[in-house]
């Protein structure tokens, strides 16, 4: 995937998604954010060692932190390296933070983040604002995706 920053044309390279986040919750909007990283987390990330899976995002003290989000040490660094849970920082613009922090406060979202990915040489994540799902939502989702996969292959056999 490519994009284009500054008339430039930068690769981006999804490193981790978070598919949890997609069963658990219904996502509505979804933004880049910057997060602020040690030297051993990044190289870390560039070998792809990183984990979404239980990671959420809770604002604190005018901040958003990303939290429970998984990135193993980076084996040649020293044995001083960082924590691999530790609470990573978010950046984005006050007035979005404002924004985001309004709504998950009044409508009872929660922020979950969706991937993580270098852009250029600088790493990011996609943060959205997403409802939880019922039990029941959940079943319905994997009983529609079930019946999309027997047509599929319904019509697969089909063609033959």
């Amino acid at each position: 995937m490519y994009d284009i920053i500054k008339n430039k044309l930068v690769a981006i390279k999804t490193v981790a998604t978070n598919r949890k986040a997609y069963h658990d919750y219904y996502i509505q909007d979804s933004q880049e954010v910057g997060i602020v990283l040690t030297g051993s987390e990044i190289k870390s990330i560039r070998a792809g060692r990183v984990n979404l899976r239980e990671a959420y995002i809770r604002p604190e003290g005018g901040e958003l932190w990303l939290l429970n989000a998984h990135i193993a040490r980076y084996e040649a660094s020293s044995y001083l390296s960082h924590e691999p849970t530790r609470p990573r920082k978010l950046l984005l613009h006050r007035r979005q933070i404002d924004n985001l922090t309004s709504k998950v406060a009044e409508k009872g979202l929660a922020l979950v983040p969706l991937r993580l990915y270098i852009k250029g040489s600088i790493a990011k994540v996609e943060v959205a604002l997403a409802k939880g799902k019922k039990l029941y939502d959940k079943r319905e989702s994997i009983a529609r995706r079930d019946a999309e996969r027997d047509i599929g292959r319904a019509m697969r056999r089909q063609s033959r």
